[in-house]
């Protein structure tokens, strides 16, 4: 089981994550512009069924990757380093608008809704890619079953997710004028993303096998 220092250092990191702008949140905010808060609602559920389908993928795939590769961790711990640095230089170098909603989305039954936001997580390769270079760094094989600990984190980050993606669906409008008419917060977020995944970056680097 996890210590809860480590717990607690997930989920602020899990948190800032949700808070930056990104495909979700624009989806959800696009959803509730267009067709109404139930309907963002609905496709909310959607996408923590997507987490919840590449948690579980991952906290699998990691146990056995650990089990059966000799020097599996430092492996994964080489390629999250480099990944997640990517991801930040690509957070600085981006030119397009995270946040652009597209407010003329067509109305959809809540069956497709709850599809859409499913498979706008499960069929994105890079949400699987992000877990992978994510999770590990806090994951240690000595602090005893690495599925137990994937399904731990995997609990707080849907729990993080959900509660304040729920508050960005009920207030989608006002989000909608508080991004779209100050273009320094964009670009303030692309840097301080850029930040957030350095440090998790550097800490990852540095972080010994328990």
């Amino acid at each position: 089981m996890l210590p809860t220092d480590t717990l607690l250092l997930f989920a602020l990191a899990a948190l800032i994550m949700v808070l930056t702008p990104g495909p979700n949140m624009v989806y959800l905010i696009s959803r509730s512009l267009s067709q109404g808060k139930e309907a963002g609602i609905i496709s909310l559920f959607g996408v923590i069924c997507g987490f919840l389908f590449h948690i579980i993928m991952v906290s699998f795939g990691l146990t056995a990757i650990f089990f059966a590769v000799p020097y599996a961790y430092m492996t994964i711990k080489v390629l999250g380093v480099g990944y997640l640095l990517f991801l930040a230089y690509k957070a600085v170098r981006s030119k397009e608008n995270v946040f652009n909603p597209d407010t003329t989305l067509k109305r959809d039954s809540g069956m497709k809704l709850f599809h859409i936001g499913f498979l706008t997580n499960v069929l994105n390769p890079k949400m699987a890619v992000f877990y992978l270079s994510f999770f590990p760094q806090f994951i240690k094989p000595g602090y005893g079953s690495v599925l137990l600990q994937g399904f731990q984190l995997g609990f707080v980050q849907v729990l993080i997710s959900f509660s304040v993606n729920f508050l960005i669906v009920f207030f989608a409008s006002r989000m909608s004028v508080w991004f779209a008419g100050h273009p320094f917060r964009a670009r303030l977020q692309k840097w301080f993303m850029a930040s957030v995944l350095t440090g998790l970056a550097l800490k990852m680097a540095f972080t010994k096998a328990k």
